[in-house]
């Protein structure tokens, strides 16, 4: 049932990594079942902050300009000086860290919610215990966080969702001179690190095969993930488009939201194209979809489950990566 108070304004301290973010809507979507008139605004860090304009029930994004890792004093002082006159009655605290609940204490928000964690004891005034095992997903920590203490996760939880600019993607392939139907797209980036990445070899393999049943297969990332993406194109002699690095994010957004399949590392643009409702192939190596799964029922996980993963680390620790070289392309090709 929702909440008929007065019309209520929400800040939500958005997470860094694009994953956590496209998660976050679920939140999003939480808050807007829960309170009959509410705003919600994010405060958010570059790497991240555009995601927001492609969220609906987000009215405004105030974008961080300190960098992943960074303390910032002063930027966030100037920005908890320009959000006190927004007049906020929550902010909720996504990520963990005492930095990132900073701002809204120094902004004298009244009720600042958020897990315990990193000395927070003073700066959060609704602080959470975190039971992991009723809150096994990072999707059901956010929900929870939108709920009162106690109150029960909703059933089903919101799953996030993403809305794509139709007008920018038409633009984008007129542009780009890509065509509108019968697309593949295979994101073979992830920025945590190698060991999440499934081999270029790999990828390559699909993409042939791709084209071969009369499909045109688009390689999308960032500008890190150039590098991979030309890797790639030079096993694919045709029918490839390498789009890696010649995109923002939410024209990657955009464009994914084109795509008929869409086959990718366990990687921020895996929860974008399954927010869009995609068809996902999720590939997983050294992580595990126990914490952070493809939300969507068009979504299918393909991993080995060998006795040395999940490790959850940014390279292999034993050298040989099998839990992605041995995850055959045919198996991809077999679920296409």
């Amino acid at each position: 049932m929702a909440d008929t108070r007065a019309h209520v304004n929400v800040l939500i301290v958005a997470p860094a990594w694009v994953g956590d973010m496209v998660m976050a809507h679920a939140l999003i979507r939480q808050l807007c079942a829960r309170y009959q008139t509410l705003s919600i605004d994010l405060l958010a860090p570059p790497a991240t902050a555009a995601l927001g304009a492609r969220m609906p029930g987000v009215r405004q994004t105030h974008r961080l300009d300190v960098g992943h890792g960074e303390l910032g004093w002063s930027a966030r002082r100037v920005m908890a000086r320009r959000l006190a006159g927004e007049h906020y009655d929550q902010a909720i605290v996504l990520p963990n860290s005492f930095k990132s609940a900073l701002i809204p204490w120094w902004a004298g928000i009244p009720r600042r919610t958020g897990w315990s964690g990193e000395s927070r004891l003073l700066i959060l005034n609704d602080r959470r215990t975190l039971d992991e095992s009723a809150c096994p997903l990072m999707i059901q920590q956010f929900v929870a966080l939108g709920l009162e203490p106690g109150q029960g996760l909703p059933d089903p939880l919101p799953l996030p969702r993403l809305a794509a600019d139709a007008d920018n993607a038409a633009r984008l392939c007129t542009d780009l001179g890509i065509h509108t139907s019968g697309i593949t797209a295979l994101c073979p980036g992830a920025e945590f690190g190698a060991a999440k990445r499934w081999p270029a070899e790999h990828f390559a393999a699909v993409a042939r095969a791709s084209v071969a049943r009369g499909r045109q297969v688009w390689l999308l990332g960032s500008p890190n993930d150039v590098p991979v993406c030309r890797e790639i194109e030079t096993l694919v002699p045709t029918g490839l488009v390498n789009l890696a690095g010649r995109t923002s994010l939410t024209d990657a957004v955009d464009l994914l939201s084109m795509a008929d399949d869409v086959v990718c590392n366990d990687s921020g643009l895996m929860h974008v194209a399954c927010a869009l409702e995609r068809r996902v192939i999720a590939l997983f190596g050294s992580t595990s979809p126990d914490f952070t799964p493809p939300l969507s029922a068009a979504a299918r996980v393909l991993r080995l489950d060998l006795e040395c993963s999940p490790c959850f680390q940014r390279e292999c620790p034993l050298g040989h990566l099998r839990c992605l070289k041995d995850l055959s392309p045919e198996r991809v090709i077999e679920v296409l």
